[in-house]
């Protein structure tokens, strides 16, 4: 005999109702979705909509794994966190919104996110993992982990006006996020959103998405993503699907998967596309006529003042310049500089800056390889700039 559900409460009943009359869903769905535990990788812009929707339509447990802090840069795509917020934990922000939503949801939160050592043993409490990180050694940790624990993963992400989601699911044959990057940028070649930019009402539809795909892996209705990625064009308001198939050499669920992502060895997961590595502290000023080269910002900013005062290029874009610019510094946007190479002294050392140093590094590697060796970059950008030397500079 098959037991019987536990009842809801005439509360219950009336916050769910809209639901509950869906075909397919009934009392029998929500029973689903109270028994269901998901696990919400990150806080942000895609998880804020994903976690609003999934503790709204009653998933009964609801992880959250995020060690990050709200930011007033947040704010306008992070529609899970207010003004109030600033300066608290993501994870402090987030339960208070999410248990005033729907008291519920029990909310189980681990500040420390994803780390290579607690990966399958946090994977293990839970059905579903929806991963909203923002960062690509996140995001193949989450994906490796849900090869090794036979769970689903609902992966989003975006890109200045682009966005993305998916669902993985290599334990049903589908393929996993290596089967469509097997290996990760390297540092400095993919900007971040602080670079690029992002369209905060795009993180709404893909992260709402990401909760749809969710909802319906625990109901068991519809058909999922899995083995289709959906790409959508804010500015065109433009969806596709590509169709993507697990990959018999990947080397994560592949036939013959590499000893490393089976173990999920911590060092495959330490070097991050957002910035390159740290440029070592000097204590002497560059050689005008062979700097390394990145140098810090306390380097860079010693280095203008002395006698062998190199050019500051800036090669952020107009609309940044208009926001904050350090005195003395010739612009030049980055995709122009193939075209103003004549614009440059070859005779003279240049530091080269943007908004944290991604760009900067791709100028300094591109102007080196076209005969300006003295060419260096300076970590850390302009915000590194206004937060050591100038705090009345504009922000962004």
């Amino acid at each position: 005999m098959t037991p019987t559900p536990p009842a809801f409460t005439p509360e219950e009943l009336a916050r769910y109702s809209r639901q509950l009359i869906l075909p397919g869903l009934g009392q029998a769905g929500q029973v689903k979705l109270r028994e269901a535990r998901v696990l919400l990788i990150g806080l942000g812009g895609l998880g804020s909509p994903a976690a609003l929707y999934l503790a709204a339509a009653g998933v009964g447990t609801l992880g959250l794994a995020e060690h990050d802090r709200v930011e007033p840069s947040n704010l306008h795509r992070q529609i899970l966190h207010d003004t109030v917020a600033v300066g608290n934990t993501k994870l402090a922000s987030a339960r208070a919104r999410l248990a005033a939503l729907n008291p519920h949801v029990a909310l189980r939160e681990h500040p420390e996110g994803l780390t290579a050592a607690g990966a399958l043993a946090l994977f293990s409490r839970y059905d579903v993992i929806v991963d909203g990180a923002d960062n690509f050694p996140t995001r193949y940790l989450a994906s490796d982990a849900a090869v090794r624990a036979g769970l689903p993963l609902v992966h989003g992400s975006i890109f200045q006006y682009e966005g993305q989601v998916t669902v993985l699911d290599a334990a049903r044959g589908g393929p996993c996020y290596r089967c469509l990057f097997p290996a990760m940028p390297a540092p400095g070649t993919v900007p971040n959103c602080a670079e690029a930019g992002v369209f905060g009402a795009l993180c709404g539809i893909i992260g709402s998405l990401m909760a749809m795909e969710a909802l319906k892996l625990i109901l068991g209705e519809g058909e999922s993503l899995c083995g289709r990625l959906l790409v959508f064009d804010a500015l065109t308001a433009t969806p596709r699907v590509v169709r993507v198939k697990r990959d018999p050499h990947c080397p994560c669920c592949g036939d013959a998967p590499d000893s490393r992502i089976a173990r999920l060895d911590p060092g495959l997961y330490q070097n991050t596309c957002d910035t390159a590595p740290p440029a070592p502290a000097m204590a002497t000023l560059p050689d005008p006529q062979n700097p390394p080269m990145e140098i810090d910002v306390p380097t860079a900013h010693a280095w203008l003042a002395s006698a062998t005062a190199p050019l500051l290029l800036d090669v952020r874009e107009p609309f940044e310049v208009e926001i904050c610019r350090i005195p003395g510094s010739l612009t030049i946007p980055l995709g122009e500089i193939p075209e103003r190479l004549a614009d440059l002294p070859r005779d003279r050392a240049i530091v080269i800056h943007c908004h944290h140093g991604g760009r900067s590094l791709q100028a300094a590697k591109f102007l080196r390889a076209k005969g300006f060796p003295c060419s260096t970059s300076m970590l850390g950008g302009i915000a590194g700039w206004a937060e050591k030397f100038d705090p009345r500079m504009g922000r962004y």
